[in-house]
């Protein structure tokens, strides 16, 4: 969970909020909503031991229309754009020390939005690799990287509680002072915050991989939400005790800013624990964002090639690639900036969270007698659907057109499962190209069919 959230969307939190008091109120208010939605999806993930998560969840309460509108999206839109916002702030991070955003740096200029998109597509293809070589090395990766990120945060939390025992406490004066009064900017505020929290969800997408599921995902959940969200809060009021409100709206880096201002001759730290916390959180978004892809094509939902694992490997390479291929995409247009990604990502994640949450009390009404090991308290989903519906709506009020091409683009995945998986009326020259090139591709990538459905990605 935590990645590149906390360095990085900690300026759009305080700009749509307009106070440091509001501020930190959100970035706890999303620890509360992330907590609260992990123990649905706790109950969800015992119940139904299926990877894929939101899409096994709507599968098995709402049908496979609705899961295939959440795949449609998914794989199209929410996991490639989550990874391509992460690599764009691993590309701020790198560029940052060298061009700092409150030393009189034009953050707009363009030669250095190329050069960070295109160290955002390195951070891509180099994730792409580790995890179609081997489920084994990304995992390690990921285990290296998340003690990187820790250190950073570490040091974060310990500069800022040194400085509050010096009396620097100059940001909390007054400290909501500016506060918006627009319920649509306050939407935004939480979608930078919850944006930081974002993975909460990610071990349901890999459920079949987990050796005791029943034991092991309500205990990662009941443990390292509340820490991420004690480390998530500690760390914006560090923040404030070295920079000022309107700094940290200003910064595109806050983390690095603050390091430049404090850290003298070591402030080089930082931005390199930084730089591996988001490489960390990108090869987490591609783990989990290749086994949704895998897990929609084994159910029909995708093309058949993508449900195929190398052959030797026994890695979902051709889901990966397909993940990764898009978000290369993403990072191309000149409007593809972190804070409009991680717009358009939330709005869309937040329709089928909502959803999500809609089918754990909707198996419950239906489904009684299904078991259960683990149970949340009925008020808790309903908190969370009632969130959702505020993190859908307030945004729609305050920018209906980017919220309305979100939703259409949702929407567009009815003709596609009406044409491809429900009436399967694809014209037959079309069916045939297809299987010559998944045929083509197949030799290519040394890929095949596992020889089950409940055959697991192994290391």
């Amino acid at each position: 969970m935590i990645g590149s959230g906390i360095f990085a969307s900690a300026s759009g939190v305080f700009m749509y909020t307009g106070s440091a008091g509001l501020g930190i109120a959100v970035w706890a208010l999303c620890g509360v909503i992330a907590m609260m939605g992990s123990l649905c999806y706790a109950e969800l993930g015992t119940m139904i031991v299926k990877s894929g998560a939101e899409y096994a969840y709507l599968n098995a309460a709402f049908g496979e229309r609705v899961a295939f509108l959440f795949s449609w999206t998914s794989t199209i839109l929410l996991k490639p754009s989550q990874i391509a916002i992460v690599s764009l702030a691993f590309g701020q991070y790198v560029v940052e020390p060298f061009f700092p955003t409150c030393s009189g740096f034009d953050p707009d200029r363009l030669d250095l939005k190329i050069l960070e998109k295109l160290l955002a597509a390195v951070c891509i293809g180099v994730i792409t690799y580790v995890n179609c070589f081997s489920v084994k090395l990304a995992t390690r990766v990921q285990v290296v990287f998340t003690a990187a990120k820790l250190i950073a945060i570490a040091m974060l939390i310990i500069t800022g509680l040194v400085r509050l025992g010096q009396g620097f406490t100059g940001s909390f004066d007054d400290a909501f002072k500016g506060t918006t009064t627009s319920i649509g900017m306050v939407g935004f505020a939480f979608y930078n915050g919850l944006w930081a929290y974002d993975g909460w969800n990610n071990l349901n997408y890999v459920t079949e991989e987990l050796k005791n599921p029943y034991r092991d995902l309500p205990r990662s959940i009941l443990f390292g939400i509340p820490l991420g969200t004690v480390c998530y809060v500690l760390v914006n009021i560090a923040y404030l005790t070295v920079l000022t409100p309107v700094e940290v709206m200003a910064s595109g880096a806050v983390a690095v800013t603050l390091s430049n201002r404090l850290y003298g001759v070591m402030a080089w730290t930082i931005p390199i624990f930084v730089a591996c916390s988001t490489f960390g959180a990108a090869n987490g978004s591609a783990f989990s964002g290749g086994r949704l892809v895998y897990v929609a094509a084994r159910e029909g939902h995708l093309p058949e090639f993508l449900a195929m694992v190398h052959t030797k490997r026994h890695t979902p390479l051709p889901a990966m690639l397909f993940n990764s291929i898009i978000a290369w995409l993403m990072l191309l247009p000149d409007s593809s900036s972190f804070e409009t990604l991680i717009n358009y990502f939330s709005f869309a994640a937040w329709v089928f969270y909502g959803s999500t949450v809609s089918a754990l009390l909707w198996l419950r009404y239906r489904k009684p007698e299904m078991e259960r090991p683990y149970k949340v308290p009925l008020l808790v989903p309903i908190m969370v659907l009632l969130a959702s519906l505020y993190l859908i709506i307030a945004p729609f009020y305050e920018a209906p057109l980017e919220s309305f091409y979100c939703l259409l683009f949702i929407l567009a995945g009815i003709p596609f499962y009406l044409v491809f998986v429900y009436f399967k009326v694809a014209p037959k020259w079309f069916l045939n190209g297809v299987d010559s090139i998944t045929y083509k591709l197949q030799v290519l990538c040394d890929c095949a069919l596992p020889e089950s459905e409940e055959e697991v990605i192994a290391p």
